[in-house]
């Protein structure tokens, strides 16, 4: 009877076993099937999103293949259906191109006056921002989207002043050719052989709020073409030897087609995500290939043929789940082997985590709204083929509104290593000896638990001493993994039948009543340690996404910083070695667009350098190297640093660790490191070639200013002295006649003398070469010792002096100060008509001294009182006034280091003002009167 019972209790526990193996699945696929809840980070993100977006302004884009579609003329179009309706419209700028059609379509439209900018010697017109702004209409028309401003406007691209429209709440609408996106820009001049250069970021465009494709004929277009309906004769003649050809615009509009497409697919994929709508929509015919251990490259080829003769998108995917986490090196070579083939082919490749196969797959293809799915059918037979027939069948059980493909490989078999087992269910990071150490440590403690049970049974009812074998279950499955929890619950059930269930000592039963017991507590022991090794993998792979997401942001945050090349090199190598533990450099190239051997440091460990794979990755752009389909055999891998707008350098790295560089995961966080390392040194690039062109264009408006004052101010006063010489030496003048001409020449000489004594001050200033003689001075000695200077300038003028008699000493240089009212007065005088009045004020406010210098003349022009300030500022352009602008900015230059105040600003009664405010200091003791005279 015990035998039997026995027997039955083995016979129980195997067939428990087989249930739960079964069955765990399919209950793990019940509860997430359940849990649906909406994430509340997802909606709180998409709250802030709609505020933003409902105080933004929207954009909506006029999208064609080619100009002369017709996209500014539908533009209008609606333009005017909404003026018709009582919306407010303007025109900010429409380009009509000289057609008469597109002109008639702006009748009755407010247009907006445009900015007018010099340029190169000439007058050119750009949207005027500003006027935009102030006016706020309801709705403005930009055309030519991508168009590049003129120098000197407030953004150097339109683009960027439809976002500040947007910004302000305007909506803006605009036309934009399919050959201006950024990332067609190589495509498009591949096709028609011609570059375009004015090209906008894809983001623009996918960030518009709605896009109104303008298509054409490529007939049809011709046509309008010879009508004269889109350029000029002779231009049209042009247009159509190079750009205007009919297969370039046949390619053309296919990409504007497809373009337009690929966004509306976006668009429905949001809408999807926004109203968690699960099931696929198949308006896109898109695939999804699943990729596993025992998949072959007939696999993706099967799904090549079939996306390119359905002409779909399609997605290659391997699912990292923690069965395949420890996979023999030369399988999962075999995985990123198809990966690869698999992107060469044209898919766009993903590697998912997660602890079923079957979710993890169907969540991330209904995601993507994929219409048809392709997995192989495994030829192995045995356990390994069951395995992969139930995975098949679960999927084709729970797929309703896909088709899937089952792909037969016959010619091909993945290779394997003799002594792997079928499948591992270790965590990644778990190792051959840690499994073994938590086995250990779940013998021990069943063996503790079963002594103290032992020691508690006369105390205790045996459902209590199950409880404690289950508490010892979840403490080894949380701290071990899947293979120790599992280890754990066989270990348990038999302890718990061989020392505490009678009779003891033995693995029969009594009562057959405990069977159920046994097998009860099997299956909640071994569904706790399932659910703790799968918690175990998530959080896994949470903290090494979130490793990912930090070493990103970080790397970005150190980039955004740098301001040299050395320090972004440096930043650079530190994080790509900390990151992937490999040794890295950079190269980047010289003069001659040849990549330079990099300093070496002996401190920094470098990889090995081949110049020659190097230029050829700088040159072709491509990745070659170490796990690549060029010079595989080189022990570095070399990585294109492409920029937006060219490559800039040459990543190397050397990693010991094949099998971690070559993962699909890390290929994606390299490739995005390098790319963010490309943006950071294009950064400082342009902004040396800024700082270059600010500096050169300063150094040519010094330069021509210059020119201007020795071609003019100094060449004036040259002819009058040699006329005035000539007329000395022809006539026989006496001597009052020489006397006359010899103080015109002494004028004109002291002009002269003015002017250079103006241009070597102001270098001086410059050079900060200036030391302050200070001294306490009485201020009334100063103004009068100006005015003595100034006398000559001043005889056709009327000058009055206002000084309270108890203005305070005041510490100047007294020379300078003099200069600073000289060049006042004399500014005064030769702005103002003759016999007008100069009027010199001074006063105590506060802590500082302030003396004005007031006229009534013709006054300051408008916005212009403080440039006047700056160098070669002159506040009358081409006049005869002598004079190169330099005398009001010697005057700042001398108040500021003297810590003081200098500012003009119009008289209320006509004329102008001009304030000087030094501080006041604390003046010594003056001695007193008595004791001066005695």
């Amino acid at each position: 009877m015990l035998s039997m019972a026995s027997a039955v209790s083995k016979v129980f526990c195997m067939v428990t076993f087989y249930v739960v193996s079964n069955s765990f699945q399919s209950i793990k696929n019940l509860l997430c099937m359940i849990d649906i809840r909406p994430d509340p980070d997802q909606l709180l993100d998409k709250i802030r999103q709609e505020e933003a977006k409902q105080q933004r302004g929207k954009l909506k884009i006029f999208f064609g293949a080619s100009a002369g579609v017709g996209k500014t003329y539908t533009m209008l179009a609606a333009a005017q259906t909404l003026r018709q309706s009582g919306v407010d419209v303007v025109v900010g700028v429409v380009e009509t191109h000289g057609r008469t059609e597109t002109a008639n379509m702006l009748t009755g439209m407010e247009v907006l006056p445009r900015k007018q900018i010099d340029y190169r010697g000439h007058t050119l017109s750009e949207f005027d921002i500003d006027a935009a702004l102030v006016r706020n209409p309801q709705v403005i028309l930009v055309d030519e989207l991508a168009h590049s401003n003129l120098a000197g406007s407030r953004h150097p691209k339109r683009w960027q002043d439809v976002e500040e429209l947007l910004a302000a709440g305007i909506d803006v609408y605009t036309s934009l050719n399919v050959q201006h996106l950024e990332s067609l820009n190589d495509v498009v001049g591949q096709i028609t052989q011609i570059r375009v250069y004015e090209t906008l970021p894809d983001k623009v465009f996918d960030q518009a709020d709605e896009i109104l494709l303008v298509d054409l004929p490529a007939e049809e277009l011709l046509q309008r073409l010879k009508e004269g309906k889109v350029y000029l004769p002779d231009q049209a003649d042009r247009a159509v030897k190079h750009f205007f050809r009919k297969g370039n615009l046949i390619a053309l509009r296919e990409l504007a087609l497809r373009r337009t497409a690929d966004r509306v697919d976006t668009q429905m994929r949001e809408y999807r995500a926004d109203q968690s709508i699960h099931r696929v929509w198949q308006a896109k015919e898109r695939l999804l290939v699943c990729l596993g251990p025992d998949d072959g490259a007939a696999v993706v080829r099967a799904a090549a043929r079939l996306a390119a003769n359905l002409r779909a998108d399609w997605i290659a995917v391997y699912v990292e789940t923690p069965g395949w986490q420890r996979l023999a090196d030369i399988r999962r070579q075999a995985i990123f082997d198809n990966l690869r083939l698999a992107q060469q082919l044209g898919a766009e490749t993903q590697t998912l985590a997660g602890s079923a196969l079957t979710d993890t797959l169907l969540n991330y293809a209904r995601s993507r709204n994929v219409s048809k799915l392709v997995v192989g059918q495994a030829r192995q037979s045995g356990l390994h083929k069951w395995l992969r027939r139930r995975v098949l069948d679960t999927l084709l059980a729970r797929v309703r509104d896909m088709d899937v493909y089952v792909v037969s490989e016959q010619d091909e078999t993945t290779p394997r290593s003799g002594h792997e087992p079928v499948i591992q269910l270790l965590a990644d990071g778990e190792t051959i000896g840690a499994q073994r150490r938590g086995m250990g440590w779940a013998l021990a403690l069943i063996m503790l638990i079963t002594l103290a049970c032992i020691a508690l049974v006369k105390y205790v009812d045996l459902v209590n001493v199950v409880m404690i074998y289950l508490l010892g279950v979840v403490a080894i499955a949380a701290r071990f993994g899947r293979w120790p929890g599992v280890l754990a619950s066989l270990l348990s059930v038999l302890a718990f039948d061989f020392f505490l269930i009678p009779p003891r000592l033995s693995f029969a039963v009594s009562d057959t009543q405990y069977l159920l017991t046994f097998g009860v507590m099997l299956i909640v022991a071994l569904t706790i340690s399932n659910l703790m090794a799968g918690i175990r993998f998530q959080a896994h792979i949470a903290r090494y996404r979130e490793q990912r997401v930090a070493s990103l942001y970080d790397l970005s945050k150190e980039l955004a910083s740098a301001l040299t090349y050395d320090r972004i090199l440096e930043i650079s190598l530190e994080a790509v070695e900390a990151v992937f533990k490999v040794r890295a450099a950079i190269l980047l190239p010289d003069s001659h667009e040849a990549v330079r051997q990099p300093v070496l440091d002996t401190r920094r460990n470098w990889p090995e350098i081949d110049l020659g794979v190097a230029q050829w990755t700088y040159d072709h752009q491509q990745a070659a190297g170490l796990g690549t389909d060029t010079l595989p055999a080189c022990a570095s891998k070399y990585l294109p640093l492409r920029a937006p707008m060219r490559t800039r350098g040459v990543l190397v790295i050397q990693s010991p660790a094949l099998k971690q560089m070559l993962q699909p995961e890390q290929q994606r966080l390299l490739e995005t490191f390098a790319a963010q390392i490309a943006l950071a040194i294009e950064r400082v690039h342009y902004v040396e070639v800024a700082q270059d062109a600010l500096v050169s264009m300063e150094s040519e408006r010094l330069r021509n200013s210059l020119l201007s004052a020795i071609s003019h101010d100094l060449r004036t006063p040259l002819t009058v002295i040699v006329g005035l010489a000539s007329s000395l030496q022809g006539q026989n003048a006496n001597l009052e006649v020489a006397q006359r001409v010899a103080r015109d020449i002494e004028d004109e000489a002291l002009k002269m003398t003015g002017l250079v004594s103006n241009l070597l001050e102001m270098a001086r200033f410059q050079s900060g070469n200036v030391q302050l003689h200070k001294q306490w001075q009485m201020i009334e000695e100063v103004i009068g010792s100006a005015l003595r200077v100034c006398h000559r300038q001043l005889l056709n003028h009327v000058v009055q002096t206002s000084l309270p008699r108890d203005l305070p000493l005041v510490e100047v240089d007294a020379v300078l100060l003099e200069r600073v009212l000289c060049n006042l007065l004399e500014n005064a005088a030769k702005y103002t008509p003759a016999g007008s009045t100069i009027r010199l004020e001074g006063r105590q406010d506060d802590h500082e001294l302030v003396l004005s210098v007031l006229d009534n003349g013709p006054g300051l022009p408008n916005g212009a009182e403080m440039k006047l300030f700056e160098k070669f500022r002159r506040g009358e352009h081409e006049t005869s006034t002598l004079g190169v602008g330099l005398g009001l900015a010697i005057c700042k230059a001398i108040v500021e280091i003297h810590q003081g105040r200098i500012w003009a600003e119009n008289r209320a009664e006509g004329g102008a003002v001009f304030h000087i405010a030094l501080p006041l200091g604390t003046p010594p003791d003056m001695p007193e009167e008595d004791s001066v005279n005695a």
